[in-house]
């Protein structure tokens, strides 16, 4: 599939914006303000409009599962976003921690960054990813949940406080990035290692395919080291000549 430059029709009145995007003119739009989908998006998907969605993700509601919740989430995203377009693809997502039943979300400070931290030290606990992919124009939507366990490693005190006064706990569900350089907070993950960064490539990768973007991943893409045994290595290995 190639690419062109077109100018992208919105309906909220801002000034159109010029963009690439697949050759049969359907806008993607990530909705998402997570710099880590972000990154994964442009490395491995054609070009996609990047936005900020408006949305309280809140707290799960009684008797909510986290895989519910997560899908609702994500819904809201990509509904508020989809609203500003006439004829575009909108993928919303939204990731949890799940321990012992409970979701841990993003921390609120540092002092609960710390203790969510504290809890997860030397336990395993589940991630959990909900996708939507939403036409804005007919409203027809494709969705999935992934979920990969992650075994901790036992951080000491020291090693925590320090990640913690770094600040990067404070976006991030479960108050970790398993790709952290100077963490390194996970000792063992079972299952799709990039629902943990944020974004499961291959189903995403799924959910465009049967929306209707024959060929969503972008030219030169490579699978990364961690992804070896899942889907995404064959994904590869099916599209080589």
């Amino acid at each position: 599939m190639g690419y062109n430059t077109v100018m992208l029709k919105r309906t909220n009145g801002r000034t159109p914006t010029t963009a690439k995007t697949a050759v049969d003119k359907r806008t993607l739009v990530l909705a998402s303000s997570s710099p880590r989908r972000r990154e994964l998006t442009a490395a491995y998907f054609v070009p996609m409009v990047w936005e900020r969605p408006m949305v309280a993700e809140g707290r799960p509601e009684t008797g909510e599962a986290a895989e519910e919740y997560a899908l609702r989430v994500s819904r809201a995203k990509a509904t508020q976003t989809g609203s500003a377009w006439q004829d575009a693809l909108v993928v919303g997502a939204d990731t949890v921690v799940v321990l012992d039943g409970q979701v841990l979300g993003k921390p609120a400070d540092a002092a609960e960054a710390t203790d969510m931290l504290i809890r997860l030290r030397g336990r395993t606990h589940r991630v959990i990813t909900g996708l939507i992919v939403l036409d804005s124009a007919s409203k027809a939507e494709r969705s999935s949940t992934t979920a990969t366990e992650v075994a901790m490693r036992r951080y000491s005190d020291a090693e925590l406080a320090a990640y913690v006064a770094s600040g990067d706990p404070l976006d991030k569900a479960g108050a970790y990035a398993i790709q952290h350089a100077g963490f390194h907070p996970a000792q063992e993950v079972a299952g799709c290692y990039l629902n943990v960064v944020g974004l499961p490539v291959c189903r995403l990768a799924d959910l465009l395919e049967q929306i209707g973007i024959a060929e969503p991943m972008r030219p030169g893409w490579a699978v990364p080291a961690e992804c070896g045994g899942c889907a995404l290595a064959g994904r590869l290995d099916a599209a080589k000549p």
